[in-house]
């Protein structure tokens, strides 16, 4: 059962953050757009600069489980990378009991009614042109959390079942007389 649920975070987390990838081209466009209207004609519109803050947004918040399943997040290295396998395990392991989910928890507790306020209000942007939807981009403040603890549970699990597994063991050497 443990293998399924990683697989089927791995899975969704892996399909989240391909799909947020093309976030940072379109991000590039509408910025070279921006550039382009504002410095070449002299024009510009609130939405086009709230269009690359939202996909900003929604590219660092939304990928945070997909960095996680690929070992992206910033690690203070000091000595993890001289420990072996099964310590490194047990740091993973501990580390998002101790660490990962209580963070997580906290953000979304006091995400959650900041969130709920936006949505009911149907928050707008300040700005007379802006975007009509900053309720939705809010809302990436109790996804985030959410993406992240799911694939915190799967690097439990895959670091549980590989302090469970036993150690390999030692390859059986044939001497010829």
């Amino acid at each position: 059962m443990l293998k399924r649920y990683i697989d089927f975070v791995d899975r969704l987390n892996e399909r989240i953050g391909r799909l947020l990838a093309w976030c940072l081209p379109l991000m590039t466009v509408v910025t070279l757009l921006v550039v382009f209207f504002a410095s070449g004609l002299r024009m510009g519109w609130v939405w086009m600069n709230e269009i690359v803050i939202y996909l900003h947004g929604m590219l660092f918040m939304l990928a945070a489980g997909y960095t996680l399943l690929h070992d992206g997040h910033v690690r203070i290295d000091v000595f993890y990378s001289r420990l072996s396998p099964r310590h490194q395990a047990w740091i993973n392991l501990l580390g998002v009991f101790i660490l990962l989910l209580p963070t997580c928890i906290v953000i979304l507790w006091f995400s959650l009614s900041y969130v709920a306020d936006s949505w009911a209000i149907q928050e707008r942007s300040s700005e007379r042109q802006g975007l009509p939807a900053v309720f939705l981009l809010k809302t990436c403040l109790l996804l985030m959390p959410l993406f992240v603890i799911l694939q915190g549970l799967s690097l439990a699990a895959k670091s549980y079942l590989f302090i469970c597994s036993p150690p390999p063991s030692p390859p059986s050497v044939n001497v010829e007389q």
